[in-house]
C-alpha cells in the first residue's frame, strides 16, 4: 500500500518580515489540506521537516500547525531533521507511516524562518551541518568553495558553466510567482568578480551561492487505494535515500557519491533511466552542486557536466530541464522547506498544473534534495496516476 500525493501547499519564499515560522507552517499546511478537500480532522498523522539550530527560538516545533483548526489537536506530530534535507526526510518519513499501514491520510511540512539572524548568524547556524572535527570553523561556501576547488584542479575551471547556470535558475524564476528572486541576470554580470558580485569563498562567487529565505511548503498524502476520491494522485515511481560519511576527507570530492548512488537506486526502483526523466528539481545550493549533480544523474559522465550547459540540455527547452522553479539559487533555500518544496513543484508538473513554469507534456519528475555536503541525499521519481 503505497502513498499519493492528493494536496500541496506553497507559501511565498523570501524575506518575512512579517511572518512568524508557526504562520508559515500553517499557510502552507491549509492550502495543501484544503486543496486535497479534506478536514483537518481527517489527518491521521503530521510531519514536520525543520532544520533550525537556533535560527528561531521555536526549537520544539512539532505541534505548531496544530494551532491551525481544533481539528488537528492531539494527532501525533513529529520533527524530522536531516540538514537541508529534513523536507524530504519528512517526506520519506509519512510515506514509510502509510506504506506500513500505521497512517492513511497524512501532512507533511517544511518550514524554515532563516531572517531572524543576520547572515554571519545564518552562516554559524548552518555550519551545524558539517562535521566538527575536520570541518570546524567552516562556513557551507568555504565547504562547497573546497569541493569546486577539487573538480576545478581535476577537471579545469569550470567558472564559465557555474555563471551559465546562475542565469538560467534566475531565468526560470521569472515563471514563478512564488520565487524569490524573479531578477534576470546577465551572464557577464555572474562571471565577473565586482563589488555587487563579490568573490564569497574561491571560487565562487556571490551569484553561485542560494539564497537566506523564510518559506514553508506542504504536501497531503494518502494510501493508494483512497486516491480515486482525489481530482490529483501523484505516485511515487522510485525513491531512495542514500546517506554518505559526514567528514568530508572520507570521500572523493570530485564527485556527489551519495547523490550518484541514491539517484541510481531511484531509478532502478522506477525501472527508468535518466532518459525517461522529463524535467527535475535539483539541489543547487551552489552552482557547483548543481553541475555535479548533472554528472549524479547521468547526464553526462564525471568531469564533463559542463557539456550539459554547453549544449543547453537542462535548459527551459533543453531535452530534460533542471530547475525550472529557479532552484534553491533563484527561488530560495528555506532549509527545512527545500525537500517538500522539491516534491509540490515536481508534482505540478506532472499533473500539467504548473502555470508558467510547466514543461509541457511532463510524465516522470526527478526531485534530488541534498543534506550537508553530499551527505544525506534523497531522490524521488513523481508519476501523475491521473
Amino acid at each position: 500500500m503505497d502513498a499519493k500525493i492528493v494536496g500541496w501547499g506553497h507559501t511565498a519564499f523570501g524575506v518575512h518580515k512579517d511572518k512568524t515560522l508557526e504562520a508559515l507552517i500553517q499557510e502552507a499546511a491549509a492550502e495543501a489540506i484544503e486543496m486535497a478537500g479534506l478536514e483537518p480532522a481527517d489527518i491521521d498523522a503530521i510531519w514536520l521537516g525543520h532544520f533550525n539550530n537556533r535560527m528561531v527560538a521555536d526549537a520544539f516545533a512539532s505541534s505548531l500547525v496544530l494551532g491551525l483548526d481544533d481539528g488537528l489537536r492531539f494527532k501525533p506530530a513529529t520533527r524530522v531533521e536531516n540538514a537541508c534535507a529534513s523536507g524530504s526526510a519528512a517526506v520519506f518519513a509519512a510515506r514509510d507511516a502509510i506504506r506500513s499501514g500505521a497512517a492513511r491520510r497524512v501532512l507533511v511540512i517544511g518550514a524554515e524562518k532563516m531572517t531572524e539572524l543576520d547572515t554571519p548568524g545564518v552562516t554559524e547556524a548552518l555550519a551545524g551541518a558539517s562535521y566538527s572535527g575536520d570541518e570546524a570553523g567552516m562556513s557551507f561556501p568555504q565547504i562547497f568553495a573546497r569541493i569546486a576547488s577539487g573538480y576545478f584542479q581535476a577537471f579545469g575551471d569550470q567558472s564559465e558553466a557555474l555563471a551559465r547556470i546562475a542565469v538560467k535558475n534566475h531565468r526560470n524564476a521569472l515563471a514563478n510567482p512564488l520565487a524569490q528572486m524573479r531578477r534576470e541576470v546577465t551572464f557577464d554580470f555572474c562571471n565577473t568578480v565586482s563589488e555587487k558580485n563579490p568573490m564569497i569563498a574561491p571560487p565562487l562567487r556571490l551569484t553561485d551561492c542560494s539564497l537566506i529565505t523564510d518559506g514553508a511548503a506542504a504536501l497531503v498524502m494518502v494510501a493508494e487505494d483512497m486516491a480515486g476520491d482525489f481530482a490529483h494522485a501523484v505516485g511515487f515511481r522510485g525513491a531512495a535515500q542514500a546517506n554518505d560519511f559526514l567528514p568530508m576527507s572520507r570521500r572523493d570530492m570530485t564527485e556527489l557519491t551519495g547523490a550518484r548512488v541514491a539517484i541510481g537506486r531511484a531509478y532502478d526502483e522506477a525501472g527508468v533511466t535518466v532518459n525517461d526523466i522529463d524535467t527535475a528539481e535539483v539541489h543547487d545550493c551552489f552552482t557547483i552542486a548543481e553541475l555535479m549533480i548533472y554528472e549524479a544523474m547521468g547526464l553526462a559522465p564525471k568531469g564533463r557536466g559542463a557539456e550539459v550547459v554547453a549544449e543547453g540540455i537542462a535548459e527551459r527547452g533543453g531535452r530534460l530541464p533542471v530547475n525550472l522553479s529557479g532552484g534553491l539559487k533563484a527561488k530560495g533555500h528555506p532549509v527545512g522547506a527545500t525537500g517538500v518544496s522539491m516534491h509540490v513543484l515536481a508534482a505540478r508538473q506532472v499533473t500539467g498544473t504548473a502555470g508558467e513554469m510547466q514543461r509541457p507534456g511532463a510524465e516522470l519528475a526527478l526531485v534530488f534534495n541534498m543534506g550537508g555536503s553530499g551527505v544525506a541525499n534523497y531522490c524521488s521519481i513523481l508519476a501523475a496516476e491521473r
